[in-house]
């Protein structure tokens, strides 16, 4: 395959100051939970990115200074020539395959409590910790205000040592920067703050002092939001800015432009489409002759180029859609659009640092594991054996594991029960807003689809004697898990309803299979991720009373980790639906709910008619113990090796499914110690010498 000539133009390159990027691709600062704490990591999963094909590989944000650390979230750093070092292993990496490598320092200002260092966090005045904790900034006198601009330069010549080419002064998302510009956040009588001219001082003087330290050899990006105040999606609230922007236009080699919403600049596909940046778009590129890069979750090639024929964007920016598909641009260029792996918008990836863990993602299963695992997004190990392997479930984990065992050259059969393959992606994509999930079914099916070795038959449920004379030499069951009707108090799974009561619950299986209450409803929700708040929506389009209740303290908890739980819990209240909190479901008798607080233990009554339990799961793993008895619990008394994967292993996300059936699949017929089953990036002391650590090892 060749090249669609209308995507020609996402190949050209462009000059970004002194340096040029040999296409259209580039992938913003984004974080990956590894930062300084995993440098190897770190390098060779933005290494990937390279080989993939994205013309432009950024770092996450770089601390400059000790009074500007984010722990628990892990930030790179430019702080000394350790440092220098970590940051070579990337840009390496990156200029290994032709790209250019750009580095975005930061200062967090009031939203660094700076846990790890106690150092006292910088601000313009003195403000209380913007993320909660019991800390306030000192505010910048001029003193400070040197020392910050020293610390920026002195971290930008790290950053050309360090071989980036691209530096950025990062002047948005709320950090110190954003606040100096904020005309009411900004109330200093100084130089520094009162009019625009006054509060634009500081970039103005660090895009200078940047472009003096850096600008023989390396481009200066300035991240900037071009609307002032986050409103209606989709409607900006413009402000100041468009004049803000016109005085610094010409100033930097680049504009890296997002937006003042995050919850629309990241947001989960539930509430937010590809290209919605694109109505704050509107005056930047008549505004200034600099390239011009922004974000919007962009997966489709026509989209991308569509934003640079009508001059919203001279670059296509992307974080998601680069984790999803490292080798996006590559398959593009090949003329193989159809293999790319769509983002699906859940920000899982995100999770990981908001949770301090390395990036994940849904669709991606490699994503992390390049250096510790080895495993190459596009490339699978070789077959260890001319065994044949049978896979029971067409979920995503089944799929996943038929999909890489093809790949290495297995022949595979795949039985599915239903008529179609997807599994609880099939069934969740037909919920409310959730309709880009089907995407992690529809690549797997695909790819499977060109793939002659892969055999898969539908409606073919499979017992313990069908699998056997199957005569496969590999078995692997991934037949998923069901939603319980019970709920978990802490200690054991308990009904809220008595056997002798004749009164049903609704499980998340339910709704899914069509089965829908009617009458007021209460979704009680344990799971504490999206599916709760989902149902509810959909029972309250059918036109019924919902009460959302949960034992925790937050819509949807774990959401806050994906950051969309502002989000669901405003769409919940605007729907109408009425919110309980840090209230547990002790009994339902077909009237009344009865809850007690997480606190008190005081108990309150609801009035509702149906209830339904977004509780946990059970793995549906009849077949497999099916099989282990048959084998009298001896694994090795069967003709075939016997595993199992997905939910019906352990009930989890979509992205633990996906990597659970990729992980069976290389790793069939490879010898894997368990005791060492990765390689461990942290920091080494070096080896020791008659008991003592040895200094530079």
């Amino acid at each position: 395959m060749t090249r669609d000539p209308r995507y020609d133009i996402l190949f050209k390159p462009l000059k970004i100051g002194p340096v040029t990027t040999k296409n259209r691709f580039f992938q913003v600062p984004h974080c990956t939970g590894m930062g300084f704490i995993r440098p190897r990591m770190l390098a060779e999963m933005r290494g990937m990115k390279a080989e993939g094909g994205w013309g432009v590989v950024c770092t996450e944000y770089n601390s400059i200074h000790p009074s500007s650390e984010d722990l628990k979230h892990v930030s790179s750093s430019l702080w000394d020539d350790s440092d220098i070092r970590a940051s070579r292993l990337m840009t390496d990496k990156v200029h290994a395959h032709g790209a250019l490598a750009g580095a975005e320092l930061w200062y967090g200002g009031s939203r660094s409590a700076n846990m790890m260092t106690r150092e006292v966090a910088l601000d313009l005045d003195s403000l209380p910790n913007a993320v909660g904790h019991p800390f306030q900034t000192r505010a910048m006198d001029k003193s400070d205000i040197r020392d910050l601009r020293r610390w920026h330069r002195k971290a930008a010549l790290r950053a050309k040592e360090a071989e980036f080419d691209i530096v950025y002064v990062y002047a948005t998302h709320g950090y110190l920067l954003a606040n100096f510009l904020d005309p009411v956040r900004n109330t200093r009588g100084d130089e520094y703050g009162g009019s625009m001219e006054n509060r634009t001082r500081l970039i103005r003087e660090l895009i200078e002092e940047t472009k003096d330290a850096v600008g023989d050899r390396c481009a200066v990006a300035v991240r900037f939001a071009a609307d002032e105040q986050a409103g209606e999606d989709g409607k900006p609230i413009t402000g100041e800015r468009r004049d803000m922007f016109e005085m610094m236009a010409h100033m930097p080699d680049l504009w890296d432009i997002n937006i003042a919403n995050y919850d629309v600049e990241m947001g989960v596909s539930r509430f937010t489409k590809e290209g919605a940046l694109e109505p704050y778009m509107d005056f930047v590129k008549s505004v200034t002759d600099k390239p011009v890069v922004t974000v919007g979750r962009f997966t489709s090639p026509d989209t991308m180029v569509s934003q640079i024929k009508r001059g919203v964007t001279d670059l296509i920016g992307a974080a998601r859609p680069s984790i999803a598909d490292p080798f996006l641009p590559a398959k593009i260029e090949a003329g193989d659009v159809n293999a790319i792996r769509e983002c699906i918008g859940c920000n899982i990836c995100y999770s990981g640092d908001s949770i301090s863990v390395p990036i994940r993602c849904t669709q991606n299963p490699t994503m992390g594991e390049e250096w510790r695992k080895g495993w190459h997004p596009e490339k699978m190990n070789p077959k260890g054996g001319d065994g044949r392997v049978l896979v029971v479930g067409g979920g995503p984990a089944g799929l996943e594991a038929a999909r890489a065992l093809g790949k290495r050259g297995y022949d595979v059969i795949l039985a599915e029960a239903s008529r179609q393959v997807g599994g609880r992606v099939l069934r969740e994509a037909s919920l409310p807003g959730m309709s880009e999930y089907i995407r992690v079914k529809n690549y797997r099916e695909q790819q499977l689809s060109e793939m002659p070795n892969v055999e898969i038959f539908l409606e073919s449920f499979l017992s313990a004697q069908d699998v056997h004379a199957v005569g496969a030499d590999h078995v692997v069951i991934a037949t998923g898990a069901n939603w319980r009707a019970e709920r978990f108090n802490g200690n054991e799974y308990t009904p809220v309803v008595t056997n002798s009561s004749g009164v049903d619950v609704f499980t998340p299986d339910d709704i899914m299979d069509g089965k829908l209450p009617n009458g007021p409803t209460m979704i009680y929700d344990e799971d504490g991720y999206y599916l709760g708040g989902v149902i509810a929506e959909k029972i309250r389009h059918l036109g019924h009373d919902v009460t959302y209740a949960t034992p925790a303290d937050a819509v949807s908890k774990w959401t806050e980790n994906t950051s969309e739980s502002w989000r669901v819990r405003s769409h919940l209240m605007t729907l109408g639906i009425k919110i309980v909190l840090s209230k547990s479901l002790q009994s339902f008798d077909g009237q009344t709910a009865m809850l007690a607080c997480e606190f008190s233990g005081q108990t309150s009554e609801v009035n509702v008619e149906n209830i339904v339990m977004v509780t946990q799961r059970r793995t549906n793993d009849t077949l497999y113990q099916a099989l282990l008895e048959g084998a009298d619990r001896d694994p090795g008394k069967l003709p075939f090796t016997l595993a199992r994967i997905g939910d019906c292993d352990a009930p989890a996300i979509i992205a633990a499914a996906i990597y659970s059936g990729h992980r069976y699949a290389r790793e069939l017929d490879v010898p894997v110690d368990v005791d060492e089953p990765l390689r461990h990036d942290r920091t080494d002391v070096g080896e020791t010498k008659d008991g003592e650590y040895l200094q530079n090892a």
